[in-house]
């Protein structure tokens, strides 16, 4: 299936974008800001809820305005609005600069912009075949029932949970600089879950889907695009639950693990992804979530993992959440290099913190949730490399194993402030034995610290293991914002892991 080159919809461009950008930037410039940018920014969302193949909740929401971000004398200034015309644009750009004049006798560290090339007329577009708001919601709710029964109809299962989060977001950026950008991006995550009751024991159980939220369209959803095998997996998941139940409860100890992408994703995102945030790095964000025991003075220095560890920041991704023709400082989208060899070689940027870590250029990773939200530095799609080598594959890794088991989906997680102790579940836990999967197990979580989990990775698997997980709902920041990032990886063989019993960890 080709995608086909898409437009960003007229009902947006047919916003007065460009008068909205001359009227606040002219007013900027005419109070004495030094740098002014101008975000109009639309959120289109529709969330749809089932319970036992009945409608639970359809929400609906479109949150519409512009901000207006200035400099003036090293300090920033930012203000909002929801009337789109070009008087509140420059009463909002002025009323910008009067916050950046207050706030001047309070800021002990000068704003300076790392420099972008200018963007004159840019446009960009996220690859999406169906947009999921063509689609009638009585079609999309036919859709997730159908789902719905395949689960329903099989023995063992009580009860099923159906939903999808489908996103557009829009946005127009404009600088004192020149640059004009224009951009779409669609997303959604579709979910089911199998649940299982066992009213006397007084105990339940549950399996859902794996497939990720993806920067894709309603093919997705279907399958139409081939690339979640719905039926394949609805099919196999009240066998999985089944099998689950009657699972014997995991013995603690060292084991050698062989994880699947489906878990790996999320280790990734709190492990590694919020630890090479910048921000984090030199303690912004200590109010929320801690800082990083990545510190700038480990660069190129701390050894976070073994020589097969090569993880990426990347903006362009193909159908990556976090993936952005331009950020919302201007920014094209780039990919680099975060730990190379398994050695820390950079970090996640904006324009701020570049020259702070004495770089000519940020990397893009500026981002707001919302038009009446700053833009702060986000996640990009943070991911660990296949094998370059050697197509390994994850049978492969698991007939390396004596003694192990592979772990498979994503389900609780717990880590530190400084993002280095941690302890994570998962969805599906099989015994190895001698080279073979030999039944799942209950009760499972891994334990590490960063960087002994990474340094005991053996290996990773080759492209064909490579898969693109990740979340809509990273948070980040006070006022709190969301942003949605994707990380792929492979699947990976390491050594000597501790494993709890989660049962006898709670007491029970």
């Amino acid at each position: 299936m080709s995608t086909p080159v898409r437009a960003v919809d007229e009902q947006f461009r047919a916003l007065p974008l460009a008068e909205l950008a001359d009227a606040a930037l002219t007013a900027a410039r005419a109070a004495g800001a030094t740098h002014a940018d101008l975000r109009v920014h639309r959120l289109v969302t529709q969330s749809i809820r089932l319970r036992d193949g009945r409608v639970e909740s359809i929400g609906n929401a479109t949150d519409l305005g512009f901000a207006v971000r200035v400099v003036v004398d090293g300090t920033w200034g930012f203000a909002s609005h929801a009337d789109l015309s070009p008087a509140t644009a420059a009463e909002v750009a002025r009323r910008a600069v009067t916050v950046a004049t207050t706030l001047r006798a309070l800021n002990r560290e000068r704003v300076e912009l790392a420099d972008e090339p200018v963007y004159a007329g840019a446009a960009w577009v996220s690859p999406y075949e169906i947009d999921p708001f063509a689609i009638e919601t009585p079609e999309k709710v036919a859709l997730l029932q159908d789902y719905s029964r395949r689960l329903s109809d099989a023995a063992g299962v009580d009860h099923v949970t159906a939903s999808v989060l489908q996103v557009k977001e829009q946005t127009f950026y404009a600088d004192t600089a020149g640059s004009s950008i224009t951009q779409q991006r669609v997303r959604l995550h579709p979910e089911l879950e199998a649940i299982t009751v066992d009213p006397a024991a007084g105990v339940f159980e549950t399996m859902r889907t794996l497939a990720a939220p993806a920067g894709r369209g309603w093919e997705y959803v279907t399958g139409a695009d081939g690339v979640w095998d719905w039926h394949g997996e609805l099919a196999r998941i009240p066998e999985w639950l089944a099998e689950k139940v009657s699972a014997p409860s995991v013995d603690p100890g060292a084991f050698d693990l062989v994880i699947d992408p489906t878990n790996l994703w999320l280790t990734i995102h709190e492990s590694i992804g919020h630890a090479t945030e910048y921000d984090r790095a030199i303690g912004y964000e200590s109010a929320y979530a801690g800082t990083s025991f990545a510190t700038p003075d480990q660069l190129g220095a701390l050894r976070y993992g073994t020589p097969v560890m090569h993880v990426t920041g990347d903006r362009t991704q193909e159908h990556g959440l976090a993936s952005v023709g331009y950020d919302d400082e201007g920014v094209a989208g780039q990919r680099w290099d975060l730990i190379r060899d398994g050695t820390l070689v950079g970090y996640q940027l904006d324009r701020v913190f570049a020259p702070r870590l004495g770089l000519d250029r940020s990397n893009g990773c500026s981002y707001a949730d919302s038009p009446h939200h700053v833009p702060i530095q986000r996640m990009a799609n943070v991911s660990l490399q296949p094998d370059p080598e050697r197509d390994t594959t994850t049978a492969e890794l698991i007939s390396r194993v004596d003694n192990g088991i592979y772990v498979v989906g994503d389900k609780s997680w717990s880590i530190d402030m400084q993002r280095y102790n941690f302890q994570f579940t998962g969805q599906r836990f099989y015994r190895i034995r001698d080279g073979r999967l030999d039944g799942q197990l209950r009760d499972v979580a891994y334990q590490a610290t960063t960087t002994d989990f990474w340094g005991a990775m053996e290996a990773v698997g080759g492209p064909s293991t490579w898969v693109l997980g990740g979340a809509f709902n990273c948070g980040k920041a006070q006022p709190g914002q969301v942003a949605a990032v994707s990380h792929g990886c492979p699947s990976v063989l390491v050594r000597g892991v501790t494993i709890l019993n989660t049962r006898a960890e709670a007491g029970q």
